[in-house]
């Protein structure tokens, strides 16, 4: 079982910054892959983000690359998410999640149903 806790959303205005923090309970944080994912009112949860158990190999949507990024620190059991350049389009709700890694070479995945473990959740709004 994990446990995930979000914090660091807010409110920011356009352009500027927020880094999410994820903390995780359990001894075997450092063999799960990660992701980050967005709901914002009315629409479908969506992913932002996802990084493997080891690091190695990272995702990201194309709505926020080169303005987001994901890293972890295994021994924290930390994961985080700095967000740059803020937009109004990405106010929504984020959420960390988790999955087993697998011994594969293949990225993290994209999918949301794929993802065993859920935060409760942190705000971001951005205005414009």
């Amino acid at each position: 079982q994990v446990q995930l806790v979000e914090s660091g959303g807010g409110l920011v205005q356009a352009g500027g910054s927020l880094r999410l923090s994820c903390v995780a309970s359990g001894r075997t944080f450092n063999s799960y892959d990660m992701g980050w994912f967005r709901q914002a009112p009315g629409k479908e949860r969506e992913f932002v983000a996802a990084i493997r158990w080891s690091g190695s190999s990272i995702e990201y949507a194309d709505s926020v690359k080169g303005r987001f990024t994901i890293s972890r620190d295994n021994i924290e059991n930390t994961v985080y998410l700095q967000m740059l350049s803020l937009k109004p389009e990405d106010t929504a709700a984020y959420y960390c999640s988790a999955r087993p890694g697998s011994g594969s070479w293949s990225p993290p995945s994209k999918d949301q149903y794929e993802y065993n473990y859920w935060g409760q959740g942190t705000q971001v709004t951005v205005s414009s």
